[in-house]
């Protein structure tokens, strides 16, 4: 009788392995939830990243999506068997930012917590334009001669 008790041990774990993986798929086919925020000067696109290190997160700017990778390891722990491979490794998600959002995505940044939240600040451009700072006083060269025709 002990060979039938091992081999019930035996296939509960095997049945249990699949189901875990079966989850873990499950989860790296469902994008990552994530909220988009809207300042003044800037969108905020915050995604629920858990586990992950810098290193495993690639963040993209596509047509006015923030796309994100998170390839993430498991962590082994000494003394114990994985009984239970429920975490999915490989994690995608889109945000999409409102149509009429004219942004400067070289200038975006990406941050990620300790506690695996990724947030994704895209500035706004401002108005479209460049914005020329001088010094009080300084002369301009616009182009108009116009001016100094007359005086000759």
């Amino acid at each position: 009788m002990t060979g039938f008790k091992e081999f019930g041990k035996s296939a509960a774990s095997a049945v249990l392995e699949r189901v875990g993986r079966g989850v873990g798929k499950v989860q790296e086919r469902k994008p990552l939830s994530y909220d988009v925020l809207e300042s003044d000067d800037a969108y905020l696109v915050v995604f629920d990243a858990p586990g992950v290190t810098r290193s495993d997160v690639q963040v993209r700017y596509v047509e006015g999506e923030v796309q994100v990778r998170l390839d993430r390891f498991r962590d082994f722990h000494e003394g114990f068997e994985m009984r239970f491979p429920g975490r999915g490794l490989s994690l995608d998600g889109r945000a999409r930012l409102p149509p009429d959002a004219d942004v400067d995505a070289g200038e975006a940044s990406a941050t990620l917590s300790e506690n695996g939240t990724l947030r994704v600040e895209v500035p706004k451009r401002a108005n479209g334009t460049d914005v020329v700072v001088r010094e009080e006083g300084e002369e301009t060269d616009d182009g108009d001669d116009g001016d100094d025709a007359a005086e000759e």
